[in-house]
């Protein structure tokens, strides 16, 4: 399945966040080896899954192509043995303007990040999108900020690259 989306870091929280559904989020990636990896296990609530996301284009991380197989308790227990590099996340469903937003509210070492996901369904809504007032910037290319490359990091590890956007710790 394809998937178009854009990265925000969040300036503020949004108004109401707290009220929005939410869910705990942790996240394996695999090889432990690897400086990138593609290949993530997650348990999300009472449900599990491993997903493979490489980009369409190379460069472009907005566009990406993604697969993920459900997995079973057990197949995860087992899986999540391996050593992968892990994060733990907060994500809130939040909605504004007819605008569904993931926000990423980060746990453990690198608590004080929060980034923000819209996804599209057409090239053209992504192009039309407007970031709204309490995200700070958009950051879908900054690979950094990915997944595969935050699982194991701590906030200090990224500090500095967050400088240059002005980024306050939240």
């Amino acid at each position: 399945m394809e998937e178009l989306e854009l990265t925000f870091l969040a300036k503020e929280l949004p108004p109401k966040l707290k009220t929005a559904k939410s869910k705990q989020l942790l996240d394996i990636y695999l090889p432990s080896t690897s400086k990138h990896p593609t290949l993530r296990i997650r348990k999300f609530g009472d449900k599990h899954e491993i997903t493979k996301k490489e980009p369409v284009k190379e460069g472009d991380a907005s566009h990406q192509l993604e697969t993920t197989i459900p997995l079973t308790p057990e197949e995860f227990a087992e899986l999540s043995q391996l050593p992968g590099k892990r994060v733990a996340k907060t994500r809130y469903y939040y909605q504004e303007n007819g605008v569904g937003y993931e926000v990423d509210v980060f746990a453990g070492d690198l608590v004080g990040l929060v980034l923000v996901d819209v996804e599209f369904t057409s090239l053209a809504e992504k192009a039309a999108f407007t970031m709204p007032t309490w995200c700070l910037v958009e950051v879908t290319q900054e690979t950094f900020l990915a997944g595969g490359m935050l699982c194991g990091k701590s906030y200090s590890d990224v500090a500095e690259s967050l400088k240059r956007f002005k980024y306050k710790k939240l």
